[in-house]
């Protein structure tokens, strides 16, 4: 549980993507974050001199708070930096709810940007040296995840078709998304026949490299039902962070997916039953089959079985990253927020050709650094109030 945290103590109102892809030249990470905040207020009919609290996180500006707030030309009563990789946006929607309920703002945006397709990733998301793993050699993020894939498969027989299942998936989604950056058909034999990144992945087992980012607003209950759509309350949240670096995580196959989907759940009062579609951060295709598995959708170790013959594509009897992930949708250097803004929209059935129907109840996972920080947050419509 989260004891500081009242379910439903504050509501999603707005949401926004910024110019998604590659961006104009020239665009900064903070004209996307403006871009996207713009966007989301206009999205719920709040004005830009309401907002009181600012909360991003950016790989490429450690102080992006304070010079969001310089770009918009405001002085809010609440700020904060918080960043723990792309699982941050998650923890800003528990942050910005116990400040809207402490009373330390009233509406509060949570705000992402990148601009690492225009620039390149070597300068959008510099690394440190780690002595106990930079001498290796290893082509990070990707060999990190690899060697979750690779203990996988060994501990649980886990094959490649089945991560590419997870690949061909989210492509079909990403289909039915007219903001989608990929738009070619793909069959699991494109994907075990791309190019290789990192043993055993192809570059269709990694996600996109793309410019772009977004907005999302939360306001207390009160002004929320003030607004020209329906709120999507904030029902539970739960986080873990297990480690930093790869090779101190304690175990590649368990994730901190495991503690923070409990908390959210109890907070929520809802199990993986109640959940009618699924966001996840699938930064390559082992994610999905690994929350999968420590959300508790399915046991531990049958994460690749449970994706085969479609289940989370359309028509699948489990729908997962209805966006088309960033597998296939987008995935600006940290994918974290637009999570969020797709699980708003399913929740609102604001979807088109991909809406899940009579869609409830969504549970949106973040991960940040190479399975180093966890964050879920469960939302739901009014009517789980």
């Amino acid at each position: 549980m989260n004891p500081g945290l009242k379910r439903g103590s504050a509501a999603i109102v707005g949401v926004a993507e910024s110019d998604l892809g590659a961006v104009a030249e020239g665009m900064s990470i903070f004209d996307l974050m403006a871009q996207g905040v713009r966007r989301a207020l206009d999205d719920c009919g709040l004005r830009l001199d309401q907002v009181d609290g600012v909360f991003c996180a950016a790989s490429q500006s450690r102080m992006s708070a304070l010079a969001l707030c310089e770009y918009l030309g405001i002085d809010p009563a609440h700020a904060d930096s918080t960043f723990v990789g792309g699982a941050s946006f998650e923890l800003h929607v528990a942050h910005a709810m116990a400040a809207i309920d402490a009373g330390l703002c009233k509406v509060a945006v949570i705000a992402y940007g990148s601009t690492q397709r225009t620039i390149g990733r070597k300068h959008a998301s510099a690394r440190e040296f780690n002595p106990y793993e930079t001498p290796f050699k290893p082509f990070l993020p990707a060999s990190a995840y690899a060697m979750a894939a690779s203990r996988h498969m060994h501990e649980f027989g886990t094959t490649r078709e089945q991560m590419a299942q997870v690949a061909v998936a989210a492509r079909q989604w990403a289909l039915m998304n007219p903001a989608a950056w990929e738009k070619t058909p793909l069959s699991v034999s494109d994907v075990l026949n791309a190019r290789p990144v990192s043993d055993p992945f192809t570059v269709r087992d990694c996600c996109l490299v793309t410019d772009g980012g977004g907005a999302i607003i939360l306001a207390s209950p009160e002004i929320a039902k003030t607004l020209k759509k329906a709120p999507v309350p904030v029902l539970g949240f739960g986080q873990s962070l297990t480690h930093a670096n790869i090779s101190s995580m304690p175990d590649l196959t368990r994730t901190g997916a495991i503690k923070s989907g409990a908390q959210a759940y109890a907070m929520a009062g809802l199990g993986c039953q109640d959940i009618d579609v699924v966001e996840l951060y699938d930064a390559f295709t082992i994610n999905t089959i690994l929350f999968l598995e420590d959300l508790g959708f399915c046991p531990k170790g049958e994460g690749g079985r449970f994706v085969e013959g479609g289940r989370i594509a359309p028509g699948g009897s489990l729908p997962v990253n209805t966006n088309g992930g960033g597998l296939s949708y987008c995935h600006p250097g940290m994918y974290g927020l637009l999570i969020l803004v797709e699980a708003v929209r399913q929740l609102r059935g604001e979807c088109g050709e991909r809406q899940v129907k009579d869609c409830e109840t969504a549970i949106v996972h973040g991960n940040g650094g190479v399975l180093s920080a966890q964050s879920t947050v469960i939302l739901g419509t009014m009517a789980t109030i």
